[in-house]
């Protein structure tokens, strides 16, 4: 199989297989942490299997007579796998355009291969069975390097298929509990991290729900029925609002913090709490509760202070936004409205937020401490947040600021080992300071390396039940491990209220 143009179209198809791995199945789709997925995961790590035998055999072997046949019928095996594999992804999630692109490309490279190679397999299956070793040079050591990649992924997404029934999350119906039904509730943020989730949870407890986004195309993503308005205007006097849920913002964690992107982080936030105050001043039946986002950030960089409702702030551009916005919400208590605003920690899940961009670099051995590894982080296991927020609607004489986060924080570590832990991986990277500070300015001094351990102290007060108050065993429980964490006794440490 001495043939350069063949031998260069099986590099391409490495090559673009290699991009669909990375940056659609474990980068942007993230398909080993969607129980969704399951079958599709199967299909990927057959396929994978597959592939790497045929990249071996390559390599290093010419089959013949019988041998060629059976290489024949594994080629054609991949066709009919890839061709399943395309009919469940367009039924059970929305490709991204450069995915779809690309596995037009796979396609189309892939017949040409065969069409190179049929000639050549029908005169191997002439000949008497035999194995003939042969070596390629480069050729083949570039085809050996990639039967051993896509033989660990193919490991990886059967694996990961196991794991999908062990990750499948609670009844959303469950989450709403206590809350009058039914409620018309106005959701701004709707299509982000918690958003969806709370969406969700009001829709299957029958809540008739607005949602308020400013791309359409992300409605689809959404649990229904549900109203889906991309702008406020839409909203009319007339309507019935009984709460308001205010959760939108441009991400503060995604990027360097020039001057735009502090303005923009500040203005999303701001103006569109604002632009809710006008439609609240129109309408004839006005909503009994705003619920309003904000984050632990308002405390500033406290270090080892335990931090409750009623402790002071200190300066950072984290203060500066989530005090303005937290302004802007109280606002609206002038139109005789109950405002609870919510210092959010760290939400953490699976599917989306900072654990789920964590996820695969542990998996892969590259989790490590951030700096010293011993500053604070105040974290709530999404559905508790989406829980708090429920009970922020039903409790009537609950207004003010509210600590949205976990009873015990912990120091970073101890996530560290935590996470590294439940995933059955080392974590032995060490990230420096000064490293995260040059790559990230500000926005790794203040949400990386910054200490803020935050008390739940008034939800404690008023008797509200976290499903999840410990990490350890809430990352074991919400990523599928197989094993039970023992308790430690290191947790008077973490203890804060």
């Amino acid at each position: 199989m001495e043939n350069p143009v063949l031998w260069t179209l099986i590099s391409i198809q490495i090559f673009m297989g290699l991009y669909d791995t990375l940056v659609h199945h474990e980068g942007t789709e993230r398909l080993a942490w969607r129980a969704s997925q399951k079958l599709e995961l199967r299909l990927h790590g057959v396929r994978n299997f597959f592939y790497a035998l045929i990249f071996l055999c390559f390599a290093w072997m010419e089959p013949h007579g019988a041998f060629a046949i059976s290489l024949g019928f594994v080629l054609l095996a991949e066709v009919i796998i890839t061709l399943w594999d395309f009919v469940e992804e367009d039924m059970t999630r929305k490709l991204p355009w450069t995915e779809r692109i690309n596995h037009t490309l796979l396609t189309l490279n892939y017949g040409a291969i065969l069409a190179f190679l049929a000639p050549v397999l029908w005169h191997w299956s002439l000949l008497p069975s035999a194995i003939i070793p042969v070596s390629y040079g480069w050729w083949s050591a570039m085809a050996t390097v990639a039967a051993l990649g896509v033989a660990i992924f193919s490991a990886r997404d059967l694996l990961a298929a196991a794991r999908s029934d062990r990750i499948g999350l609670a009844d959303p119906a469950n989450l709403a509990e206590g809350l009058p039904s039914p409620q018309h509730v106005l959701v701004t943020g709707g299509t982000g991290f918690i958003g969806r989730r709370l969406v969700e949870a009001l829709v299957s407890s029958g809540h008739h729900v607005t949602v308020l986004t400013r791309d359409l195309r992300n409605a689809d993503k959404l649990a229904h029925p549900v109203r889906v308005i991309t702008n406020l205007d839409r909203i009319h006097a007339s309507d019935r609002v009984d709460a308001i849920v205010n959760l939108a913002g441009d991400p503060i964690a995604n990027g360097l913090w020039t001057k735009k992107k502090r303005d923009r982080i500040i203005k999303s936030r701001v103006e569109m709490t604002e632009a809710l105050h006008k439609v609240v001043k129109r309408l004839e039946h006005k909503p009994e509760c705003l619920i309003s986002g904000s984050a632990i950030g308002w405390y500033g960089l406290r270090g080892e202070e335990v931090l409750t409702e009623e402790s002071a702030p200190a300066p950072a551009f984290t203060h500066e936004v989530c005090d303005r916005w937290e302004a802007a919400a109280n606002q609206i208590s002038a139109e005789n409205i109950r405002v609870v605003v919510l210092r959010i920690g760290l939400v953490l899940g699976v599917d989306d937020g900072m654990l789920a961009r964590l996820l695969a670099p542990f998996e892969f051995g590259g989790g490590g401490t951030m700096g010293t590894g011993r500053q604070w982080m105040s974290w709530i296991e999404r559905d508790d947040l989406i829980r708090v927020i429920v009970h922020a609607m039903a409790d009537e004489s609950l207004k003010g600021s509210l600590n949205a986060t976990a009873p015990e924080p912990v120091r970073n570590s101890e996530f560290t080992r935590d996470l590294a832990s439940a995933l059955h991986r080392p974590a032995f990277l060490h990230f420096p300071a000064w490293l995260l500070s040059a790559l990230l300015g500000d926005m790794a001094r203040e949400t990386m390396l910054g200490s803020v351990r935050v008390a739940p102290r008034r939800l404690l007060d008023r008797g509200f039940e976290f499903h999840h108050p410990e990490l350890g065993p809430m990352l074991e429980k919400i990523t599928g491990s197989t094993h039970a964490k023992t308790p430690r006794l290191d947790r008077q440490e973490h203890a804060v209220v």
